[in-house]
């Protein structure tokens, strides 16, 4: 069987094979430009990997707007991100050392609260006996760390003045 037999039109199949290299390499580089362009415009700030700095990290997890104002330098650690006080130091080395900060700042929980977080790790995740730091630990996370009210939602509506609706 010869080749012309199986196709009828050959000079079509040379154009075809001819042109689809040329129409393929135009689409690929209007699928780079689309994206290129997408990129640009949810991205258009190439600077837009930033640090997450300790103030940014309480501001978007805490959502406590007391601790949202503190910033490095002003009872923050610029390490951690957490309070700067007695017993931050128990808590790098005690909870830290195993997760991140973040992890107590995003949490608000009673004393009670913490000691059960505290019996669960140990049981759960490997954490340690606290011994004697467990009580400076429990302080300072019950100090800082507490429940704050209408956390992440608004404060209900007070002193409303309500009124009829006219026809």
């Amino acid at each position: 069987m010869k080749n012309s037999d199986r196709n009828p039109y050959p000079e079509r199949e040379k154009v075809f094979s001819q042109l689809l290299k040329p129409i393929l390499g135009v689409l690929v580089l209007i699928l780079l430009l689309i994206g290129v362009m997408l990129f640009m415009i949810f991205r258009p700030d190439f600077s837009a990997e930033k640090e997450t700095k300790p103030e940014q990290l309480l501001s978007e997890t805490s959502g406590s707007s007391e601790q949202s104002a503190l910033a490095p330098g002003d009872g923050i650690d610029a390490e951690t991100g957490l309070v700067a006080s007695a017993g931050l130091e128990l808590i790098k080395a005690n909870c830290t050392n195993c997760h991140s900060s973040a992890l107590i700042i995003q949490n608000r929980f009673t004393r009670e609260g913490w000691k059960e977080k505290i019996v669960w790790m140990q049981e759960t995740q490997g954490l340690w006996p606290l011994g004697e730091s467990e009580e400076a630990i429990l302080d300072y996370l019950a100090e800082h760390y507490a429940p704050a009210p209408y956390l992440g939602r608004r404060a209900p509506l007070r002193e409303i003045e309500w009124y009829e609706l006219e026809d």
